[in-house]
């Protein structure tokens, strides 16, 4: 997997769960029937419906809308996950970036909270982001998933079944 490959979702998962980024990356996928992910889609849905919305660029990241002045937006149903939210909008920024789209901002909308969170990419960030681009590429090339870790979002996940039981 070269860092091309790598999209926004394995950046979210990785910053969640790995177990679950390489059981999504393994073509293991579970979320279709997961309770939170029709509601996350539902969420999608509804908001913002005057945007021209799911930008996706080389079949690698799907920006869920750009709004004028610049700035992408990242919708999400909650803050539970705050962290990997961030990264994921900051490796759009840093992707896009790699093309040559300068100047560019980010913001994360949670609209049943009616609350944003803006965002920015940093040298540092880069950085961090080109570590996270190889960990998830070898991640992804391991023959079985990492160690099951628990978390107090397990129960929410949709490998939760594949994991715990």
């Amino acid at each position: 997997m070269s860092n091309n490959d790598v999209t926004g979702m394995q950046v979210y998962y990785y910053y969640v769960c790995k177990r679950k980024l390489w059981y999504f990356s393994n073509e293991l996928t579970m979320e279709s029937e997961n309770e939170n992910v029709k509601i996350g889609k539902i969420i999608d849905e509804t908001s913002y419906k005057n945007k021209k919305k799911h930008i996706m660029i080389n079949n690698t990241i799907n920006i869920d809308y750009i709004s004028e002045h610049k700035l992408l937006h990242e919708v999400k149903k909650s803050k539970h996950i705050e962290e990997a939210s961030i990264a994921q909008i900051k490796y759009y920024l840093y992707y896009l970036k790699k093309y040559g789209v300068e100047g560019l901002k980010g913001r994360i909308d949670f609209p049943l909270l009616k609350q944003s969170i803006d965002v920015e990419l940093s040298k540092d960030d880069e950085t961090e982001i080109e570590k996270v681009i190889e960990d998830i590429n070898k991640i992804v090339d391991m023959d079985l998933p990492p160690e099951f870790i628990k978390k107090r979002i397990c129960k929410s996940c949709a490998y939760y079944d594949l994991c715990c039981i």
